[in-house]
């Protein structure tokens, strides 16, 4: 008897013991993705490296991550309870067979095929088996159920939303693809502590930069020591304190001798005097910093600007704002991002001075004071990255619901947003100061080494692409 593939419907539906038949089957095919793997680990609490570690699967006699035995076995198991005999079945007993692994990207099918039926009590036997692309068995065995008398119709359970994000692990994505011809010098200002000395070094180690520590030489080489460090590489610029370290650093990057700066334990406010009291090269631009973010709910990055530097920035600031967000994004490689002008309604009103910004800024960029990117304004910001709330608002543009770049009206609005996504949304970020006379990798205070060296490797993007 042939075995129709089992479809999702709304509704579940059983067959009882009188509709089985003697050599009925049922079949299903699931393709292997590295999620069900992962998701499978979760549920289970079967961290096997076999399954996880590709490093070490690699070195085993399966050349590569493998799935657990029982991910295939719970596919049975999903026939049997979802539509084979389906709702109401018992299990009773399980016998299995793992002839074979199976490997990201295997498909398999399984087929159970009604064996034996004993009247008397309602048991049901069944044939497992799961077979491979190739043909091959996987998983072979015997399923003893208690079949239901009674027929079943239950609307389908709706399952939340699972969501399986490794913030580290993406961001790590990006950086190893992140090949610079040369490794840039890089002024590491104050690195006197864990992270930024760490990031500092992971850098160097990527050939992302040639780092020159500015900072109390005796006490970074105290922490390295501590760390178990190995600064071999780095050069050293010895200075008493972070202030001095700060104005170091921005006097050479205005000389030409740097190609970008990295915050170290320093504050923000203290390096930021120190960049607006050294007179930047070329003259006349405005500073900016623009967030990059890896969100668990969206697909791509996603660049905030400007989230650090201009408390209420007018027309002319946000152009230039824009500029240096278009500029990081084509360093990453986006030959035409797009940006979303965000305000709290998409109308253009008088009453909301965002909204006029962003209507002017999309007509600079129509008569090319603005290029590079596709923009597309005054948006929300739920029509911003989200394509349903795009479409029930009617908003047919390229950008809605689809943005690479968000335009915030305001410093205060930036840092609330970035904040948001990072505590709230499991969001990871990184960020860079641009207008200076060379890039500077920024940082929070409870940012991680990995964090920084994301930051730092946008700085250095920006700094080999411009």
């Amino acid at each position: 008897m042939n075995a129709p593939d089992l479809l999702r419907s709304d509704w579940m539906r059983n067959r009882t013991y009188e509709e089985l038949a003697l050599g009925q089957s049922a079949r299903l095919v699931r393709t292997l993705q590295p999620t069900d793997i992962q998701a499978f680990a979760l549920v289970s609490g079967d961290v096997n490296p076999a399954h996880l570690d590709a490093e070490y699967a690699e070195g085993t006699r399966f050349h590569g991550v493998i799935a657990h035995g029982m991910w295939g076995a719970a596919l049975i198991s999903s026939v049997l309870g979802n539509e084979f005999p389906g709702p109401g079945t018992i299990y009773m007993e399980q016998t299995l067979r793992f002839a074979r692994p199976v490997h990201v990207g295997d498909t398999l099918t399984i087929v159970l095929t009604v064996m034996e039926k004993l009247d008397d009590s309602g048991v049901v036997k069944l044939s497992c088996e799961a077979c491979n692309q190739k043909g091959q068995t996987v998983i072979s065995g015997m399923a003893t159920v208690l079949a239901p008398r009674h027929k079943i119709e239950r609307p389908r359970p709706a399952l939340p939303v699972m969501q399986l994000f490794d913030a580290e692990a993406r961001l790590d994505a990006w950086l190893s693809q992140i090949k610079l011809p040369a490794p840039l010098p890089c002024a590491v200002v104050h690195p006197c502590n864990a992270e930024a000395l760490s990031a500092a070094l992971m850098a160097q180690t990527r050939g992302l930069i040639e780092p020159l520590l500015l900072g109390p030489e005796t006490r970074i080489r105290a922490l390295a020591d501590e760390l178990g460090l190995d600064l071999h590489g780095c050069r050293f610029m010895p200075t008493p304190h972070s202030h001095a370290a700060a104005e170091q650093a921005c006097a050479m990057a205005t000389q030409g001798e740097l190609a970008l700066l990295m915050q170290g334990s320093l504050s923000s406010e203290e390096l930021l005097q120190a960049l607006q009291a050294t007179p930047a090269k070329p003259s006349g631009q405005r500073l900016a910093q623009i967030q990059r973010f890896d969100i668990p709910t969206y697909s791509k990055p996603l660049f905030i600007a400007d989230v650090g530097i201009n408390l209420h920035p007018n027309l002319e600031a946000k152009a230039d704002i824009l500029r240096h967000a278009i500029t990081l994004a084509h360093a990453t490689g986006l030959a035409q991002p797009k940006v979303a002008l965000l305000s709290a309604v998409e109308t253009v009103s008088e009453r909301i001075a965002s909204t006029l910004d962003a209507a002017a800024l999309c007509k600079m960029a129509q008569r090319g004071q603005i290029e590079g990117a596709l923009l597309d304004g005054p948006l929300a910001f739920d029509n911003a990255i989200n394509p349903e709330a795009a479409r029930l608002h009617g908003m047919n543009s390229a950008v809605a619901g689809d943005a690479d770049i968000l335009l915030v009206p305001d410093l205060e609005s930036g840092s609330l947003l970035g904040k948001l996504l990072e505590y709230m949304a499991g969001a990871v970020s990184c960020s860079v100061l641009l207008g200076a006379a060379q890039p500077v990798a920024m940082n929070g205070r409870s940012d991680s080494a990995q964090a920084r060296l994301g930051s730092l490797a946008l700085a250095a993007l920006a700094a080999s692409h411009g």
